[in-house]
């Protein structure tokens, strides 16, 4: 028996990897530049820019429920950007462009890292998915962690039970 192998052709092998244009904000917050994203949260070049923008997107949408009121209060104090909020400068940017590209980035990388599952997973496979769920919950509460850091909100929370 023999078995048949399909590499790709060389023109597919060619192809330039397609450019990774910033994802344009709202005008009030950043616009965010996928490289910075990619180092920064350490993500890997094996996925795709599509797969990368729309996990950008997605955090950038749940970011933005979490600081509606907050940019909508600063704008009304006379700030029309985040970056023209006053606030301390760390490595010569605004901590609060910090806050918030962290936040983007952890958001981004934690659905990047549930959604990069797939159907087809061998029990080893499922068994590495299975210890990535942790690091899905860590980098979601270090993400509310920014946002909340960002709004000056404390970062505990306590329900009455």
């Amino acid at each position: 028996m023999s078995t048949f192998l399909s590499l790709p052709t060389p023109s597919d092998l060619a192809q330039p990897a397609e450019p990774e244009s910033p994802v344009t904000n709202d005008g009030f917050f950043p616009d965010i530049d996928p490289a910075h994203l990619r180092e920064a949260a350490r993500i890997p070049t094996s996925i795709t820019w599509p797969r990368l923008r729309a996990a950008i997107l997605g955090a950038i949408m749940t970011v933005e429920l979490d600081l509606r009121a907050y940019a909508a209060a600063q704008i009304a104090a006379g700030h029309a950007t985040l970056a023209a909020v006053p606030a301390p400068q760390l490595d010569g940017q605004s901590v609060q462009i910090l806050r918030y590209t962290r936040a983007v980035a952890l958001y981004a990388k934690a659905e990047l890292i549930e959604r990069h599952r797939d159907y087809d997973l061998t029990p080893a496979g499922t068994h590495q998915a299975e210890d990535l769920a942790p690091a899905i919950d860590e980098l979601r509460r270090d993400a509310q962690h920014a946002v909340r850091d960002l709004t000056g909100r404390t970062r505990t929370v306590v329900d009455l039970i």
